[in-house]
């Protein structure tokens, strides 16, 4: 339907066109090395993890190094920092592996494999337990590491990663993913005389690789060898290979799982400048690319056509934050791509089929292409955790500014002194503007998804689909939606969507909303979706991701790098971002007028409210105490806070490991009321909204069965507030007041911080909980 634009405007956001759809790829043996078998996917679909049966992919982390004539780097240090960047996605084992050298030439390297289970501390002892001071300091270096989430396999030592061909180490390969047809590898393998160690589908490619090199009639590049082992393999991936054979090189395959390349050092490249229509100009092919990148508002793309570095440092990693302390330079890989690196140069290739003329041959399967050479726009800073104690005490307090960025460049506000001026949310804070000093005629402005409003309206439905608390959000602004539109709106969780296979046709507009934008269930919905016809439209805060790719346009959240598990910040700008969807597409309604500006109007005074609640994080604390060595907690909410009662358990089960359960109040007396006694802690929101006195009557009936109640109140509310603030066994926490939809981002706020400090006192990991990881990328 054309171009994916991420609307963040005053930036300017490069318009990417729909990529074909890979060409099918024969499923013949590889150059005649491997024996015929029967494919365990459909015939005839594309090379890409996309219908190729139904997987997911993993959530590890993948960590690559390569340098030439770089000397003052310690490689072990830069893997295991690499790691640690990583740490966030979730693992239980983590190893790596780089070269020692005894006599300070190639002819001396020795691959050395260092694995452990358990968290990064122990796999740096296990280093330092070797005593290694030979370490390669030779003109290349190349290592690889990995943090693995066990899919195939306990985890265990045996079942880290790299997984190796042989005891001398020959192929040593690092993955993310899973390989669907490794049973069919494996036994083929081992009717060839191999032996298997672990229980992990990733140890057939390298002993692939093995089995393959050894039989090739002719020899072969590294990424050659890769792209025959990578033919065999069916599933969603990334790899990187590291070899003996090949000393000084890494090669990169991705295959649906994110992989990222990041290029540092001293620059002789030369550029082709690709117009806004694709068209290469000549006139600027041979452009530094240093004067290239002085001109950020031009619209031409850069493509690399000859790199070469001298002093050049590599990072391969499975996400942006293990790359950007050492470059913001990166080539976000795509679905078949492969990068080798290789004597301080890097060369991009894809797959192509194997024709029938070639007889299988390797000769033309291989085919150069370029990618642009991005700038990250995140700063090391959002990667650490700036004087507070956790991540996700950070990403908390930073849901102001969060909430700023998001807004910023799409509320345009018209100045009262002079009307004929726009300014774009951001230029002054506006937090603490009141509602006699409001702009005159606020509108918003959604770059993105402008082409695409005409055909949004005219939609018979519109259907938000998400997992975990990006379906809650959706679910928070549902009511409004449908308000201020009038199409009605269903909300989908994405593998309930999947397991249905829900009837869906060409005039439904699909929403897919995710943090990541790799979650697996949501992706497979929309490639669903997409076979149906319906609009896609993207709602993510990772630029690149998956979602932002695959849908048609779409919204890019800005809400900064989220690195705690739990989301939270990206929570609340997914709702704003929602709304200001709606405000949007009624802008041309004259009898929603009057809403829509008492919506725009609160809008802007969010970040100065919610900076309002972040100031009582004492009293926060103080409940959490109380409630640190309880065993359940239930949580009430109607309306538009029902999402909020599910999102607060979501949040107190996930960190603090306490059985937690959001229920709508309207269901109370269908069965919740039975668990209610003076020993069940019940959360009860109840801020002032229509359903005020039905939340009210609630409260009464849980007193009248002598529960013990937290009520979130609002300030005004001065009859509720006095009502229960005097009796026993309740506690009150108030918060400001804002139009009914935009509520749910303030209410969120006190219990963000209630689960965080229930999870430091009940001495648990707030960052990393048990079991769980941030990309939930696998089904």
């Amino acid at each position: 339907r054309g171009p994916f634009c991420l609307c963040a405007a005053p930036r300017t956001w490069v318009l990417r066109r729909a990529r074909p759809r890979p060409p099918r790829r024969s499923r013949d043996p590889v150059a005649g090395l491997l024996p015929a078998r029967p494919s365990l996917s459909s015939p005839g679909l594309p090379f890409s993890w996309i219908g190729r049966g139904r997987c997911g992919i993993a959530m590890c982390g993948i960590f690559g190094y390569l340098n030439c004539h770089v000397i003052d780097r310690d490689v072990v240090e830069a893997l295991l920092t690499g790691l640690r960047r990583l740490e966030y996605r979730g693992y239980d084992s983590a190893g790596l592996a780089f070269d020692v050298s005894s006599c300070g030439n190639d002819a001396g390297l020795e691959t050395v494999v260092v694995k452990q289970s358990g968290n990064i501390d122990k796999l740096e002892a296990a280093v330092e337990d070797l005593h290694l001071e030979n370490v390669s300091v030779n003109e290349v270096q190349a290592a690889i590491a990995h943090t693995r989430w066990a899919t195939h396999g306990v985890p265990s030592i045996v079942n880290s990663h790299p997984q190796v061909s042989d005891p001398s180490h020959g192929f040593v390969v690092v993955h993310n993913g899973i390989i669907t047809n490794y049973r069919a590898l494996r036994d083929f393998l081992i009717s060839e005389g191999m032996a298997f160690e672990s229980s992990t589908d990733t140890e057939v490619i390298p002993k692939l690789c093995k089995y393959i090199y050894e039989r090739l009639s002719e020899p072969v590049s590294f990424s050659e060898l890769v792209s025959q082992v990578v033919g065999e393999l069916e599933g969603a991936f990334a790899l990187l290979f590291k070899s003996k054979h090949y000393p000084g090189e890494l090669v990169g395959c991705k295959c649906g799982s994110p992989l990222l390349l990041g290029v540092k050092g001293n620059e002789s490249v030369m550029f082709n400048c690709i117009d806004g229509d694709g068209e290469i100009d000549d006139a600027n092919a041979n452009a530094n690319a240093a004067e290239c990148e002085s001109s950020p508002g031009s619209q031409k793309l850069l493509r690399v056509c000859s790199p070469r570095k001298v002093g050049s440092e590599f990072f391969f990693a499975s996400d942006a934050s293990a790359i950007v302390e050492h470059t913001k330079r990166v080539v976000v890989m795509e679905d078949n791509d492969i990068v080798h690196l290789k004597d301080g140069s890097y060369a991009i290739f894809t797959f192509k089929s194997r024709s029938k003329s070639s007889g299988g041959s390797l000769k033309g399967r291989l085919t150069e292409i370029s990618r642009v050479l991005e700038t990250l726009e995140i700063g090391v800073e959002q990667i650490m955790k700036g004087g507070y104690d956790h991540f996700m005490q950070k990403e908390i307090h930073e849901q102001p500014e969060a909430l700023v960025e998001t807004m910023r460049g799409r509320v345009m506000l018209e100045m009262l002194p002079e009307p004929d001026h726009e300014s774009s949310l951001g230029a002054k804070s506006t937090s603490g503007t009141k509602q006699a000093e409001l702009p005159k005629n606020p509108s918003i402005k959604l770059g993105g998804l402008e082409a695409h409003f005409h055909e949004i309206i005219k939609s018979n439905r519109l259907i938000f689909i998400a997992c975990g608390s990006s379906f809650h959000a959706c679910l928070a602004v549902r009511q409004l939606v449908e308000e201020l539109t009038g199409i009605p709106v269903s909300m989908e969780l994405a593998s309930d969507f999947l397991d249905r296979e829900a009837p869906l046709f060409r005039s439904d507009t699909c929403f897919f909303v995710s943090q990541s934008g790799e979650t697996a269930d949501t992706l497979k919905a929309l490639h669903y979706a997409k076979a149906k016809g319906a609009l896609l439209i993207g709602i993510t805060n990772t630029v690149g991701s998956s979602i932002s790719r695959e849908t048609v346009c779409g919204i890019h959240l800005n809400a900064g790098c989220e690195i705690g598990v739990a989301s939270t910040k990206a929570y609340t700008c997914q709702i704003v971002a929602i709304v200001m969807i709606a405000l949007k597409l009624s802008e041309d309604s004259i009898s929603k007028s009057k809403r829509r500006k008492e919506i725009l109007g609160d809008l802007l005074q969010l970040p100065s409210l919610v900076k309002a609640v972040l100031r009582e994080e004492s009293k926060i604390e103080a409940l959490a105490r109380e409630l640190a060595n309880e065993k359940s907690l239930l949580v009430f909410g109607r309306g538009y806070n029902f999402a909020t009662a599910l999102e607060v358990a979501l949040k107190v089960k996930e960190v603090s490991l306490m059985h937690s359960e959001g229920i709508l109040a309207g269901e109370l007396k269908h069965g919740p009321l039975a668990l209610i006694d003076e020993s069940m802690p019940a959360i009860v929101v109840a801020t002032r909204d229509a359903l005020r006195e039905k939340m009210w009557s609630t409260i009464q009936q849980l007193l009248a069965r002598k529960g013990r109640l937290i009520l979130l109140v609002s300030k005004d509310d001065e009859d509720m507030a006095k009502c229960f603030d005097s009796t026993q066994g309740v506690r009150v926490i108030k918060v400001d007041t804002v139009c009914d939809c935009l509520q749910p981002v303030l209410n969120i706020v006190p219990f963000q911080l209630l689960s965080y400090h229930l999870t430091v006192l009940r001495g648990f990991n707030v960052d990393q909980p048990r079991n769980l990881a941030k990309s939930v990328t696998v089904e």
